[in-house]
């Protein structure tokens, strides 16, 4: 297939030098614009085989998606295409819940945990609501009509945006065709920014109120785009406490709810007892070290992560042989698929999938991809080394766009300094990564010190009952004049 031309629209002069280099150097044709009108004029959609890209909201996941002349729907994997022209009547004949509607966007694992603790905290209230959108298989056991799976959906990075263009288009164009038949009650987006926001931009005209709840985190990088969260959002619902007043001094509507993660933690995971009890079903005796392999929940983050993880174990195995290693399986993959992906292993390598915090309490250290991953393993007080690494042309073009933040790992944000190591790219090397880890082996002070810095986090993420704030303030919206309180 020939390569697409490439149009890409940012109002930053420097950021589209440096992306038009990088394209040209990967063989794009490339046309750069700094305003979506001079974009317009120039843009006939009759181009076959064009794709344009908004570089708004970039973060490290790359672009936001704008517009494409690719005939989409009939190139989507079956996969992805859950509702398309052949379906769509089976879709809008299924019985739903006859209650009021509420679109959802949670294409990140961690979104889809916090989206199915609100379907679940419903189901406990006897709230009939017809929930759709995008969602996880356990979403749709509760209910949960999908329109796009969160499995699917969880990509990053420039080249795994194009590559995946398609299919992402085409739940997008269902959601917004989907909502404007529907006409849900109160649109809630989660986290997934480059999707959410050019989502936010269509529906908008619609009326509907949009809340946003897991922010963006316009705050650390790109500060300036919070315009645009202003102009598409009705409310913003945040997470994490320093955002509320970022937002505040932007006049955006916004209310701090807490960390649905704290909700997740069962104080009998740091009863040693529960603990020992937990290691010994996966044969692990007392008194011997795991370290944990958390290479990430997206399919991108598995083809850069994990054979990188795998050689820094092996690395660390040779230097300490009574080591033994677990890879702690996200959500959104199978036990079986993790397993096809490492066929032999140099070191004792246990496979588990459990709950996140249930899973990472098996461990000692941690070796754990950037994301939310990071704050589950700071919550049970396990020090670690972040990693992140994405596609070279990907890292380059986020070297020239983020800016504004010293750290990456959301750990070392929350605490505002660099708790605990961070690497990325080729500084997230096998005997790096290893020499990083052995340091917690070799060094008890820093051990010790680092585990102390960690339990300052669940302070800082303020009190529990984050869902049932979120679920009040939805209600609002999906049952309008009744004084609700959240259970």
């Amino acid at each position: 297939m020939q390569s697409p031309t490439v149009y890409v629209v940012d109002d930053d002069p420097e950021v589209l030098r440096a992306t038009e280099r990088l394209l040209a150097s990967a063989s794009m044709a490339v046309a750069a614009f700094q305003s979506p009108r001079a974009f317009l004029e120039s843009y006939d959609d009759r181009t076959p085989g064009c794709l344009v890209l908004d570089l708004a909201m970039p973060e490290l996941n790359g672009v936001e998606l704008l517009w494409s002349g690719w005939p989409s729907a009939r190139a989507c994997p079956r996969s992805m295409r859950t509702v398309d022209s052949g379906s769509r009547s089976a879709a809008s004949a299924r019985p739903t819940s006859g209650g009021p509607g509420i679109l959802i966007v949670a294409a990140e694992a961690s979104s889809a945990l916090y989206a199915r603790r609100l379907l679940e905290h419903w189901q406990r209230q006897q709230e009939r609501v017809e929930a759709f959108g995008v969602g996880s298989r356990e979403m749709e056991a509760l209910g949960f009509e999908i329109l796009g799976r969160s499995e699917d959906m969880a990509v990053i990075g420039l080249i795994e945006v194009l590559r995946h263009y398609r299919d992402l288009r085409t739940v997008f164009r269902t959601l917004v065709e989907e909502a404007r038949r529907r006409r849900p009650k109160v649109i809630l987006l989660m986290d997934y920014p480059g999707f959410n926001l050019r989502l936010a931009q269509a529906l908008k005209p619609l009326g509907i109120p949009i809340v946003y709840y897991i922010s963006p985190q316009v705050w650390a990088w790109r500060k300036s785009r919070v315009r645009t969260i202003k102009k598409l959002v009705d409310k913003m619902l945040c997470v994490l406490p320093f955002e509320k007043e970022f937002y505040r001094q932007h006049a955006v509507d916004v209310e701090f709810v807490g960390h649905p993660l704290i909700d997740e933690i069962d104080p009998v995971l740091f009863h040693p007892e529960e603990r020992q009890r937990l290691r010994s079903r996966y044969g692990v005796a007392a008194g011997e070290r795991v370290v944990g392999l958390m290479p990430g929940s997206r399919s991108s983050e598995i083809h850069h992560h994990l054979h990188t993880q795998l050689r820094a174990a092996e690395i660390l195995h040779e230097r300490y042989p009574a080591l033994k290693f677990a890879l702690l399986v996200a959500p959104t993959f199978e036990l079986d698929q993790m397993k096809e992906l490492v066929p032999g292993s140099t070191v004792p390598l246990l496979f588990i999938k459990d709950e996140p915090l249930k899973m990472v309490s098996l461990t000692d250290l941690v070796l754990c991809a950037s994301g939310t991953a990071t704050l589950v393993v700071g919550l049970m007080h396990r020090p670690m080394v972040i990693m992140y690494r994405i596609n070279a042309l990907s890292a380059r073009l986020a070297r020239w766009i983020v800016n504004g933040t010293t750290h990456f790992g959301l750990v070392n944000l929350i605490l505002e300094r660099r708790a605990v190591h961070e690497l990325f790219q080729e500084e997230a090397a096998p005997q790096r990564l290893a020499d990083e880890l052995a340091r917690y082996i070799e060094d008890y002070g820093h051990l010790k010190k680092t585990e102390s810095e960690l339990m300052k986090i669940r302070d800082r993420l303020g009190p529990g009952g984050a869902t049932q704030r979120v679920a009040k303030i939805l209600e609002a919206y999906l049952f309008p004049g009744l004084d609700r309180v959240a259970g």
